[in-house]
């Protein structure tokens, strides 16, 4: 080769490539590479068995090669081959290698004639072979053999595409010539991702195969089909020679005597055979790989960017210094806190527009989930009535009552109070479980040391829990404290002589201002509204619920007015597959609510936006409904004297007061008691007293010891860093000592008047028509690169044509030519 830094290029691609396998990972760049593309008996393993000079792959009848066979040659001075499942083991016996190939791919697809796109990395030294790297894939068929799946043509076709889509894989697509060109599967796959033939190159096998009197000598010389790299042609060994174990060397002296014997090929020798092929795929490699050092340069610089923050804490890391684990501790617990206070406070740099944070769903529950349980409490209006008139009988006795009795206030206020216990401990709980989550989601941060996660957590978890019991504890002291005292005295209290009048609390949502309290999308069933499927734009104001065709609000559909007005949960999935967040509308008075409906049906994105809007509608005055009391107590209260319902009324305008005092007390207490108790005491404890609590729990060296994963990401992270600067330290070096040579010039594959006379090209094969003469025009390019010295040795000249090729341009008048002309041959 010309320049010896060219000769690291394909060296450094196989190192690469055994890292990125190694690490069982895909690769994250793509590397330059050859895939062996054809059919099956084409002739693909004789090629590469040739290129080696030894007999190592597995043969026999159907699909042989069911994996990715990833074969990197190297010159080397003995010859010997070594596996990459198998690093460090060398075959010097070659038969061994081929049981190694059937055995590895046995593990991975079993007995059967089945495929795997695993690939199997062999790597084979020899003096006879030249720097080069190929992916042998499996051969394409068309009909399942044995119990392979009956989609096998499929499977194939979808493994072969995985490598040759990618724009580094030149593709070397193998067609035996004893068969019609035209119906080759390579060429066909090879068209499809590579329209431009900018990446294949063709190869002729089975030559001395063909019927007697025929030749490929137009199609060698690139006349049919051609392709902008040529053909190669070659001559392997027959299943007679392979069965009679004939050397591969005698084989390759036999290749050469049938070229210059052959009077077809006799005067394009040169540019035939095994030897030239494997030469010719040498220098296109490298020069591809020279092609891409831009691209592939790039590429590596961002891997080693994105790793470098990960390889500068692993280069601190020392297992056997007490000090450097210290450090590493306090600063995992440092972020621990830091972590904790951004997802709690909020802020920072890493705002997420996906989901809501920690402190964000805990600022849901306390103003729109909580609220919304308080006031399911105090909405069964007929239960609660059945109840003030039982006390105010069972107060009386026999006797007839002339003043609304005090006790029968005090008796029902009580049990309204005693209903708040539910609803606050339940705010406690759903506080609790978002502390808990976050509390994992960071310790995240230490999975590295999976025991000092977990004692983190078992002890964050524990302060947590003591927390939640003492938060729990307080907000029983405190309706404890309600229940120990009516203050009747109040301000806000409406006194007897007010609710006797009744006419303070029957509508109190209409003191709200007409203002909006939300928007935001809805849905409603195709069956509710005709012919529309698609969600509306909502709005609810303090006394109606409207919804227009979009968020311009310039179409309303209609609105609806809220007095009377309540809100049931439907069961999910009524209308359709998939869960779904319903709730509906209804008046109480039973009249319709749209149309011929008698209740809304509605339709919310999430779980989260159906709360939203509920805990909206509440604060709007429309409450959900509870179940009917019974059919007894309708007859009770039907049964009431007038006497007795004016008692019951001022009782319950009484006890609606002195609950909207008690209620708005809870409302604004218990949030302030869990944040007090349980979000501000556990973050004070984490910026203050898990470090030394964690010191205390165990001993330094137990957690800070690393997880056999973290210990493999580590070596395997460093592995790669250091072989993607080392590879990189090479590309500089060689992209600024080395020169590419120039593709060969485009061909038209559709140019059917290159073709010569009584031949037909691919086109034409397939449609029956005839083949036109060829018009007289310039002689198309060589078969092969043009720039391939000939075999016999010849001074290393960059981007020489080929003695056979076109002529050189001739330089402007004026400019010297750095190399001297050469009179055309």
């Amino acid at each position: 080769m010309a320049n010896p830094f060219m000769e690291e290029l394909i060296p450094i691609v196989n190192k690469l490539q055994d890292a990125f396998s190694q690490l069982g990972m895909a690769s994250p760049i793509d590397l330059p590479q050859i895939a062996v593309v054809g059919g099956q008996s084409a002739g693909k393993s004789s090629v590469l068995e040739n290129f080696v000079g030894k007999d190592f792959l597995p043969r026999g009848s159907g699909i042989v090669t069911r994996r990715p066979l990833v074969l990197q040659l190297i010159n080397g001075k003995t010859e010997w081959g070594e596996f990459l499942h198998q690093k460090g083991k060398k075959y010097t016996d070659f038969e061994e290698i081929r049981k190694e190939i059937e055995a590895e791919t046995d593990r991975v697809t079993g007995s059967s004639k089945s495929i795997s796109a695993i690939p199997i990395n062999l790597r084979v030294y020899s003096p006879h072979v030249l720097n080069l790297t190929l992916v042998d894939l499996p051969g394409m068929t068309k009909v399942p053999v044995g119990d392979q799946p009956l989609d096998i043509e499929a499977q194939i076709r979808d493994m072969i595409m995985q490598f040759i889509t990618k724009d580094n894989c030149l593709i070397l697509a193998v067609s035996p010539a004893n068969a019609d060109l035209a119906t080759s599967d390579a060429l066909k796959l090879a068209k499809e991702v590579d329209p431009q033939g900018l990446r294949t190159i063709g190869v002729l096998t089975k030559l001395d195969l063909m019927d007697e009197g025929t030749d490929a000598k137009e199609v060698l010389e690139n006349k049919v089909l051609p392709l902008r790299r040529g053909y190669v042609g070659v001559v392997n060994r027959s299943q007679k020679d392979i069965d009679g174990k004939k050397d591969i060397k005698a084989a390759l002296a036999a290749e050469r005597k049938f070229f210059l014997s052959h009077s077809a090929y006799r005067h394009m020798a040169d540019r035939l055979g095994t030897a030239f092929l494997q030469k010719t795929l040498n220098q296109t490699l490298t020069n591809h790989i020279r092609d891409t050092l831009p691209q592939l340069r790039s590429k590596l610089q961002g891997e080693i960017l994105s790793m470098e923050k990960e390889v500068e804490e692993y280069k601190r890391f020392r297992p056997d210094d007490p000090a450097l684990k210290t450090k590493a501790m306090l600063t995992l617990i440092q972020n621990y806190g830091t972590d904790f206070e951004r997802r709690i406070e909020g802020g920072g740099e890493a705002i997420s527009i996906s989901e809501l944070s920690a402190g964000a769903k805990i600022n849901r529950i306390f103003h729109e989930r909580f609220p919304f349980e308080l006031v399911k409490l105090e909405v069964n209006e007929k239960e609660l009535r059945r109840e003030i008139s039982f006390a105010i009988k069972n107060l009386f006795g026999v006797r007839v009552g002339l003043f609304t009795p005090d006790m029968a206030f005090e008796q029902i206020v009580k049990r309204q109070i005693e209903k708040l216990v539910v609803p606050s401990l339940k705010c406690v709980d759903m506080v609790f479980t978002e502390l808990s989550e976050v509390v994992k989601t960071c310790g995240l941060g230490m999975s590295r040391y999976p025991r000092l996660r977990d004692e983190t957590e078992r002890i964050l978890t524990t302060f947590l829990r003591e927390q939640e019991q003492k938060c729990k504890d307080h907000i029983r002291l405190v309706i404890e404290i309600e229940l120990a005292y009516m203050n009747t005295n109040h301000p806000d209290f409406v006194g007897f002589d007010n609710a006797a009048k009744g006419a303070q609390n029957k509508k109190v949502h209409q003191s709200i201002t007409n203002q909006v309290i939300r928007k935001g999308w809805l849905g409603m069933p195709v069956s509710l509204i005709k012919g529309s499927s698609k969600d509306s734009w909502f709005v609810l104001t303090a006394d109606s619920l409207s919804w227009y065709k979009d968020k311009d609000e310039k179409e309303q559909r209609y609105s609806l007015r809220l007095e009377d007005m309540k809100v049931r949960d439907i069961e999910a999935g009524r209308f359709s597959m998939g869960k779904k967040f319903l709730f509906a509308l209804y008046y109480t008075s039973g009249k319709n609510v749209y149309k011929d409906k008698e209740q809304l049906e509605i339709q919310a994105q999430s779980e989260e936006d159906m709360e939203g809007w509920k805990a909206a509608l509440l604060r709007a005055g429309v409450y959900p409904s509870k179940e009917q009391a019974s059919s007894d107590a309708e007859g009770d209260m039907e049964a009431m004297d007038p006497q007795l319902e004016r008692q019951v009324e001022t009782i319950r305008n009484l006890v609606d007061s002195y609950m909207s005092i008690v209620s708005k007390n809870i409302q604004d207490g218990v949030p302030k008691t869990v944040m007090f108790t349980m979000v501000n005491k556990l973050k004070s404890f984490i910026q203050t007293d898990l470090l030394p609590t964690v010191y205390s729990a165990g001993g330094q060296d137990s957690l800070m010891e690393e997880s056999a994963d973290a210990s493999i990401r580590r070596e395997e992270v460093l592995r790669m860093y250091h072989t993607c600067r080392d590879a990189l330290e090479i590309i500089s070096e060689v992209s600024t000592k080395t020169t590419s040579t120039p593709l060969p010039p485009p061909v038209d594959y559709d140019d059917e008047a290159s073709l010569p006379p009584n031949r037909t090209s691919a086109s034409q094969l397939s449609a029956g028509g005839p083949a036109r003469p060829t018009r007289p025009g310039p002689r198309p390019p060589p078969p092969g690169p043009s720039n391939q010295p000939p075999l016999s040795p010849t001074p290393g000249v960059p981007s020489r044509p080929d003695p056979a090729g076109p002529r050189r341009p001739p330089p402007p008048p004026g400019s010297r030519p750095s190399v001297p002309a050469r009179p055309n041959s």
